[in-house]
This record gives structure tokens, sequence and C-alpha cells, in this order.
């Protein structure tokens, strides 16, 4: 579904992705973990068009992604979470989820008709499928955080995408929750395949072990801009570059 060859970008001196190359299939969730400053959010951002490789190749169904803009990468179905949700404080939920859709269907700045009108039931919709549906009219501003990522999951999916990025999805979650929400990800992913649709697939970055290794079907492990493992969560456990990178050798994973 995506095929990274050769990726590199630096920022002077600092090589933050250096020769970085790694597939990510249909259907499948594809954990890409690392110690801070690894290189995982950078290579979120130029895979979504918002930082221009310096080398390498990024190919989604033989189209290059290379040199296209975000608002173009998003057209060509590929969708994108971030660290700390993104959403429209003032707007209600629906409306977030509403400009989503404009945004999908190329009318965002169609002056024609009211936004808060476009495709009412698709957003009520989505909404439902991330567990918000009883909460479209409330007001974004006094949303507990979790919803807030389901939230901005729901905008996510408003392109109907086939490759979902998702930055730290459970970042400040507590543990209860980033668990529902990865589970929430994986029955998207499951439910389409049962419906033999385009195929999700899901590139997630995240600090938490628990949600690496309940919900991922293959690891990608990167440190100091390159990756060093992938695999199998057994795979990966059992790596001493991986327990040196994480712990020094001193400690093993769980």
């Amino acid at each position: 579904m995506l095929s990274v060859r050769g990726l590199a970008k630096s920022f002077g001196a600092n090589k933050a992705v250096d020769n970085l190359s790694f597939d990510l299939l249909e259907g499948e969730m594809l954990a890409l973990i690392g110690p801070n400053g690894a290189g995982k959010s950078t290579t979120f951002n130029m895979v979504n068009g918002q930082l221009k490789p310096d080398k390498g190749t990024i190919v989604v169904d033989d189209q290059s992604l290379v040199g296209k803009s975000a608002k173009k990468i998003w057209r060509l179905g590929i969708s994108r979470t971030f660290q700390i949700a993104e959403i429209f404080q003032t707007f209600t939920l629906a409306e977030n989820v509403q400009l989503a859709l404009l945004s999908s269907d190329s009318k965002l700045f169609s002056f024609w008709s009211r936004a808060n009108q476009y495709r009412r039931e698709d957003a009520v919709l989505l909404l439902k499928m991330v567990g918000l549906g009883d909460q479209s009219d409330k007001a974004c501003s006094t949303l507990a955080y979790s919803d807030a990522k389901r939230l901005e999951l729901a905008v996510a999916l408003a392109n109907q995408p086939k490759i979902l990025l998702m930055d730290e999805p459970t970042a400040g979650m507590a543990p209860g929750e980033r668990k529902n929400l990865m589970a929430l990800v994986r029955d998207l992913v499951q439910e389409r395949k049962r419906l033999h649709k385009t195929l999700l697939s899901v590139l997630f970055t995240e600090h938490s072990m628990d949600v690496v290794f309940g919900y991922a079907d293959r690891i990608i492990v990167m440190a100091r801009g390159e990756l060093i493992v992938q695999g199998s969560a057994e795979v990966v456990k059992a790596s001493s570059r991986v327990q040196d990178v994480y712990f020094g050798g001193g400690k093993t994973f769980k």
C-alpha cells in the first residue's frame, strides 16, 4: 500500500532520518517506534507532505508523494491524526466533521450553502463510528481529551482513507482510554476487510508498549534516524539492539 525507500532528512548537521526503507501492507496495522529523537515524527511529516525529503521515494499506488502538498495527499486517500488533537474548539463535533467532508468533496470554499447543513447525516454517521453519535451538537471545547481524540479520528475518516497515519494517537490518555481507542481503530480495519471495500492500512507511532504489542500486526524500530529492527512483537522483544536502545541492555520487555 505504501512503499518508502531510502528516505533521508537532515536539519543542519543533524540527520533526523537516514536511509529509511519500509513497506505498509494492505489492511495492516504497522507500529513505528523508537526513543525520543529517533525520527518518527519527521518520517510522518514527510509521508504526509509537511516536509520534503532530502532523498528517497514515497510511493502509494504507483504515485509518488514527494513534492505533493498535504492537501493533495489527503485527496489521494491518506489521512492523519496528530500528537495533540487538531480540532476546532468553538465548533460542534458535527461541524468539525462537516468541514472535513467539504474538503474531501473540494467544496471547502463554496459559498452557496451553509457549512453546518452539508452532509449532516454522513457527519453524524462518522461520529457514531467512533462512539460520539450522541454528542453531535456538543461544543468541542467541552470534550474530555479522550473524546477529542475520537473526534479527530472521525475527521480523519471523512475522506474514506486507504491509509491512516496516527502520530502518537494515545498520548496523554489513561491506560484504559488508550486500549479503547486502539481497539476502535482495529475494529475499523477489520470492518473494512469484512465489507470487501478498499482496505484500510494504519501506520502509527506510539510510546506505550502495551498498545504497540497489543495492536500492531508488525513493528519497525528506529533509532537516531535509522531503522534497526522490524518484525513481529516477539522479534522486537527479543532483539538485543532494541533492548540497548530502550534500556541500555539492563532490562527486557515483558
